[in-house]
């Protein structure tokens, strides 16, 4: 069954919704599974050096302030799913393009959801700007990457505009927030929702697959 994740690697509920897909997954060791991280800019405009922390709070929640009331909630959220936010430490909003490439190569080299793991601990736990090209080539040799070839590939922009169209993809089938997990390239569930949705929705598809069977092995 194949789950295509929809979702930015600044987003605090696609860390979350990754540590609930897991916990869904554990729940059917009998199904196998096929997961595609799929890319998404929350903020498709920010500069391609990203910008000061403290300037983008301001600008998208009216302040640091504002800002910590709502991230309360993504760190009580967190908690519940053995994560230790320190938003505190993240000095520097990312333009994430180039971490969005990175785990498209990352699927060529069968290490996707190592990289993913990877970015959104050195953004969330460790506060590094994962827009770095540094960051991102220590991130690919930690995860079993070829470093040399990704910190040559982070110096060309061949394929910026087939992510920023995938990004764009995903808006015209009506994505709008993230995470969204498309589940037997059927069902959408949108949202870091609890492991219960998602395992509703496996063997909801799980169940149509077998009465499909059942209706050819009949027309036979």
């Amino acid at each position: 069954m194949q789950i295509d994740i929809i979702s930015d690697t600044v987003c605090p509920w696609c860390f979350i919704g990754k540590r609930r897909l897991e916990k869904a997954l554990a729940q059917r060791p009998d199904m196998d599974f096929e997961i595609l991280w799929r890319p998404f800019q929350l903020n498709p405009d920010m500069p391609k050096d990203g910008m000061d922390r403290r300037e983008y709070l301001e600008a998208k929640f009216g302040g640091r302030e504002r800002a910590k009331q709502i991230y309360a909630h993504i760190e009580n959220a967190g908690r519940e799913e053995g994560i230790a936010f320190e938003i505190e430490k993240i000095a520097r909003t990312p333009n994430t393009i180039d971490s969005h490439r990175l785990i498209k190569w990352a699927g060529t080299a069968g290490v996707q959801d190592a990289v993913v793991e990877a970015l959104f601990k050195a953004y969330f736990l460790d506060g590094e700007d994962i827009g770095d090209p540094a960051v991102l080539t220590a991130i690919a040799e930690q995860t079993g990457m070829d470093s040399d070839l990704v910190a040559s590939l982070l110096q060309d922009d061949s394929d910026v505009e087939q992510t920023r169209a995938e990004d764009t993809m995903a808006r015209q089938m009506g994505v709008s927030g993230v995470p969204c997990f498309i589940i037997g390239r059927k069902y959408a569930v949108s949202g870091a929702q609890d492991p219960s949705v998602l395992v509703q929705a496996f063997d909801l598809i799980a169940q149509e697959g077998e009465q499909g069977e059942d209706a050819a092995a009949s027309a036979d």
